[in-house]
């Protein structure tokens, strides 16, 4: 099997992340398989976020990008590409305040999800945080002023991004710190 395709950022930027995000020294990461390839060093605004499915909810790590992009790999390394199928509107959050849309349960994309928390848990500073111990996982995509899948859209699932979570006040917004290919249809 041959392995995926890896990029990481480990410039500046990802080093003051780690700085800024928490007082006990470790980063706050997220997982996500964005709608469109996004590229390493990529930033962007909170409100800005590409179209994506959530497959880690964000959590605290000690380690670097690289490490945390290596074992993202070795899991992409065994998952295909998927096709999956956009669903109906629902609103998430604390307050149901956050309008999403569901994507229809895929068991490929559940796998990844259950796999990527496996394989991660090991790497996290809090592994008992809702990240590796949270309600069950719905797939589901952020609506962002206007920007949007709908009930039926196909969704083609090809990349795994590993992206910082700055505080909402970091001017710099996000920064995509790795990519991770998924292996083409056989």
């Amino acid at each position: 099997m041959k392995a995926p395709r890896v990029s990481t950022f480990c410039a500046s930027r990802a080093r003051e992340t780690q700085k800024i995000l928490t007082r006990d020294g470790s980063t706050r990461v997220v997982v996500v398989v964005p709608l469109s390839p996004l590229v390493t060093g990529d930033t962007f605004a909170v409100a800005e976020w590409p179209l994506h499915v959530t497959v880690v909810a964000p959590f605290h790590t000690e380690h670097t990008p690289g490490e945390v992009a290596a074992v993202i790999a070795e899991v992409a390394a065994a998952q295909t590409v998927i096709t999956a199928r956009a669903d109906v509107e629902a609103r998430f959050g604390r307050r149901h305040d956050i309008p999403v849309t569901l994507v229809v349960p895929d068991p490929g994309l559940t796998l990844l999800h259950d796999r990527l928390v496996d394989a991660l848990r090991p790497l996290a500073a809090r592994p008992h945080e809702p990240a590796f111990t949270g309600p069950e996982f719905r797939a589901h995509v952020t609506i962002k002023g206007g920007r949007r899948v709908t009930d039926g859209d196909e969704l083609t699932l090809a990349q795994l991004a590993l992206v910082d979570m700055a505080p909402r006040a970091d001017a710099a917004g996000r920064a995509v710190l790795a990519t991770v290919a998924l292996r083409p249809f056989p």
